[in-house]
């Protein structure tokens, strides 16, 4: 449950410096679209991060804490697909990082199953 509290907290910290990164350093330098790209991952990293804080605190809660770890994971790896692809497509502007990010929405669709799943399992 650290582990998901303390990835949580990292996430947080990285959604917010690359939210102002992207306000400040990139708002002259992108296209409206890519911004508009960007903030897209900034949003998603800013909510699967406060999942990550979430399921770590009711993984106290509930009986099946290895699939709520394991739901944790696929947030993490969610937002290292979605929003990391969505950071780099808005960077670079190679339309090719898009296909990456379907990948990362689907992680995020099965991390929260299971987090229903042991949620349904009870306490």
């Amino acid at each position: 449950m650290t582990l998901l509290l303390t990835l949580g907290g990292i996430m947080m910290f990285l959604a917010v410096a690359l939210g102002a990164f992207g306000a400040h350093a990139l708002k002259n330098r992108l296209t409206e679209d890519r911004q508009k790209t960007y903030q897209t991952g900034v949003q998603y990293h800013i909510a699967h991060g406060l999942g990550l804080i979430l399921l770590g605190l009711a993984a106290t809660q509930l009986t099946s804490k290895g699939l709520v770890v394991l739901a944790g994971w696929f947030l993490f790896a969610g937002i290292v697909l979605f929003s990391g692809s969505l950071y780099a497509l808005s960077l670079t502007g190679i339309r090719k990082l898009g296909a990456i990010t379907p990948l990362g929405g689907v992680c995020f669709l099965t991390g929260w199953v299971l987090f229903v799943i042991a949620a349904v399992q009870g306490s």
